[in-house]
């Protein structure tokens, strides 16, 4: 493959979690995969960063809504708890035992998640703007 087969910015190989950069439960989310992916395995990414709103483009999602968490790997994306169940699996112990969410229909799976999804701000709360990576952690981040 080409690298203009992928998502502008990611290269084979490399999986991207694109969260929603002003939600207080997506910072703590991308806190979590900081603190508990030892491996480097993901690279993070805010859909309110250029980088993050031309790989939405290229996928055709929203640019101006964000409604899920995607984990992008190479040219191809995953949404919702399919998302979800993919990054908890490669974390190690015991955060992978999570996975067994997936015994129940995506169906009901994701409809638990829309209704987080839809209400996460009144929930959790956000920020003003995006949270800017420490310069410790700018290295897990997209660029």
């Amino acid at each position: 493959m080409k690298q203009n087969d992928f998502p502008p910015g990611i290269n084979a190989g490399e999986q991207v979690i694109l969260f929603d950069g002003i939600c207080k439960l997506c910072n703590g989310w991308s806190r979590f995969i900081i603190r508990f992916d030892r491996q480097h395995k993901f690279k993070l990414c805010s859909v309110q960063s250029e980088q993050g709103q031309a790989i939405l483009q290229w996928f055709g999602y929203p640019t101006d809504y964000f409604e899920t968490m995607l984990l992008i790997d190479g040219d191809h994306a995953l949404e919702k708890t399919d998302a979800f169940i993919s990054i908890v699996r490669q974390l190690p112990y015991p955060w992978k035992l999570i996975c067994c969410i997936k015994l129940f229909p995506r169906s009901w799976r994701d409809w638990v998640y829309d209704r987080i999804a839809l209400n996460r701000y009144k929930i959790f709360g956000k920020y003003p703007m995006c949270v800017l990576p420490t310069p410790d952690t700018e290295t897990r981040f997209v660029k």
